[in-house]
């Protein structure tokens, strides 16, 4: 689904060169939950941003659905992550003027969906997050898993192929936390490929596959990783 090849990304300032990924080779598989773990400033989020399409790599090839968007503009860009890409973030992103149903309502306004069949598939959605009876709260009034549970709903109604998570357990207790990562197992297990940049071990064990960045470089890469933690069925959906 997604290939990086020799994808390098420098930041200059005047007097500053930064290289921030170093001639990565990264490839995911439809349908693979893949963690990306690494200390601060290893090129995590650098990494993620371009696959997301949210920057453009210095040098080397992103290829998504195997054509090659490295060069893409802006606008074109948009164009393909919306419905295909969707994110899910440590500080939830959520808009606080919006409520629960209008935040996770908002990719499908704008992707021109019909209201009838917007709210159809938004309601559905909720119940299924089990926030359903928060759909007319605003974000603050929500709780840190809650909201969180919102931000999935938000980052998946539109049915994307590729989710990119970064940190989505940082925020929560351990408790709402295997929650989530039990929510986002399952829906890897329906066919939805995952990205999951983390620095929590708990959290990489529900990974297929594990790749360890240091200085914008992979430097490991464990291609047999199919345990999960016991205590995945604890809580599960």
């Amino acid at each position: 689904m997604i290939k990086a090849i020799g994808l390098t990304k420098i930041f200059r300032t005047d007097e500053v060169e930064t290289t921030a990924l170093d001639h990565v080779d990264f490839e995911v598989k439809k349908g693979e939950f893949v963690a990306v773990m690494g200390p601060s400033g290893c090129g995590k989020s650098t990494l993620m941003n371009i696959l997301g399409m949210v920057d453009n790599p210095t040098g080397g090839q992103y290829f998504f659905d195997g054509m090659d968007v490295s060069r893409y503009r802006e606008s074109k860009l948009t164009e393909m992550r919306r419905g295909n890409i969707g994110f899910i973030f440590q500080s939830f992103n959520l808009i606080d003027e919006l409520t629960v149903f209008e935040n996770v309502e908002l990719p499908l306004v704008y992707m021109g969906v019909r209201e009838s069949v917007r709210k159809k598939k938004v309601e559905s959605l909720l119940e299924r997050m089990k926030i359903g009876h928060r759909r007319r709260h605003f974000p603050q009034q929500l709780s840190g898993g809650q909201q969180q549970r919102t931000a999935i709903a938000r980052a998946v109604v539109s049915g994307p192929k590729l989710i990119l998570a970064d940190e989505p357990t940082g925020n929560l207790d351990s408790k709402n936390g295997i929650e989530v990562m039990n929510l986002l197992s399952e829906l890897n297990r329906e066919g939805t490929t995952i990205v999951m940049v983390t620095h929590s071990e708990r959290d990489s064990g529900f990974a297929h596959r594990l790749v360890n960045l240091f200085d914008g470089r992979i430097v490991h890469e464990n291609t047999g990783k199919e345990q999960v933690p016991d205590f995945r069925e604890e809580t599960a959906f």
